[in-house]
């Protein structure tokens, strides 16, 4: 997102830094704040039941890194396009990606409607969205049922495009629950897709892993739990399971047994690191990256006994991810004295819109807006 392209209303066009907007849609009790409450606030799943029906536009921010920076919109489940108090362009204009849940435990004749309504008026605006379909509350469908449901929605959602003419539009689609880890999983992905340095991610934990004999490794989000990034091996859900796991027990640990009421910072620091020996003969390690960043590595037990290698290869890593958010700073300021200039610039249009002169025409005195171009 370059400076040029900040809408009204998208983010502090003097802040430097424009945050993708993630809109959360669907129709009501679909489970849109749930999600939100469990993976940004750390909700249990039970407590979610007591929330009320959202009936307006909540906006949030999301900054717990330089990578992990967005807003979420949660949008109330009766929202009407053709309201036109409703101002779906400026919305739509700004939108990184579009979250659209649908309920698998109820009928999705309406939800697919909708959906397919969302995303026609919001590719209009903006075909540069990534459109995401959550088919939520799989939790308690047997794995044949989840597998069918997702089926026949990604059928009948591409056959509605199709018919609209509208082929190109492509729809991801997530099994999600907030009764396990999916969900999160599911958040990783679309988070992943707003990272601009996600490749240069992903290439430095393949060569990190390569020559640090790991087998797995993913770089985490620690407070959401969220990982944007991983190697290129495939992603297993059961080890991804672990790895929150295991940040929870660090991060409660942390709190428990670190520092003091009196003491000034945060339970995870630059000291913080864990050791976790599996009962297969594979170990976890757990390295703090940066204040809100972690690397959960997955090797053999024979493979760390080369602790120290992995040590110094880590080293590296992490002054590479620090050049990484350098070169990001950099973008940001830039991006700032854009802004900046562009603002001056509109004032000073303003400015000049705003002088007038009194000129005499056959004895009439008139008086006529002068615009100065700049």
């Amino acid at each position: 997102y370059g400076a040029e392209e900040i809408p009204c209303g998208f983010s502090d066009p003097l802040s430097g830094e424009v945050k993708p907007r993630i809109l959360l849609m669907g129709l009501r009790r679909s489970g849109k704040s749930s999600i939100q409450k469990v993976v940004f606030h750390k909700m249990s799943p039970n407590e979610t039941l007591f929330l009320e029906s959202t009936n307006k536009i909540c906006r949030e921010d999301v900054s717990n890194s330089s990578f992990v920076s967005f807003q979420i919109w949660d949008f109330p489940g009766q929202i009407d396009f053709f309201d036109p108090t409703f101002d779906y362009e400026m919305i739509f204009r700004g939108t990184g990606a579009l979250i659209f849940v649908i309920d698998s435990q109820d009928d999705y004749v309406e939800a697919l409607s909708r959906l397919h309504l969302t995303v026609t008026r919001a590719y209009k605006v903006n075909p540069e969205i990534n459109f995401e379909v959550f088919i939520h509350k799989v939790d308690g469908l047997s794995d044949d049922a989840k597998i069918e449901k997702q089926r026949d929605i990604h059928k009948r959602a591409n056959d509605d495009l199709a018919d609209a003419g509208l082929e190109k539009i492509h729809l991801s689609l997530y099994l999600t629950s907030i009764y396990d880890h999916s969900i999160f999983e599911a958040f990783s992905k679309v988070v992943q897709k707003l990272i601009p340095q996600l490749p240069t991610l992903e290439n430095l934990l393949n060569i990190f892993i390569s020559n640090s004999g790991i087998e797995k490794a993913f770089l985490f989000d620690v407070v959401s739990k969220i990982y944007i990034a991983t190697d290129s091996s495939p992603v297993d859900m059961q080890t991804y399971e672990l790895c929150c796991d295991m940040i929870d027990v660090v991060i409660d640990i942390s709190c428990i047994y670190g520092l003091t009421e009196e003491e000034a910072g945060q339970p995870y620091d630059k000291e913080s690191m864990a050791i976790i020996h599996l009962n297969n003969t594979t170990v976890m390690y757990l390295k703090e990256v940066t204040k809100f960043l972690a690397l959960v590595c997955f090797l053999r037990e024979e493979s760390f006994e080369r602790k120290g290698l992995i040590d110094y290869n880590f080293h590296c890593f992490k002054n590479a991810i620090q050049e990484v958010f350098d070169v990001r700073v950099k973008v940001q300021k830039n991006r700032k004295l854009l802004s900046q200039r562009r603002w001056s610039k509109q004032a000073s249009i303003e400015s000049s819109a705003a002088t007038t002169e009194r000129r005499p025409i056959g004895g009439i005195t008139c008086q006529s807006t002068i615009f100065k171009s700049t």
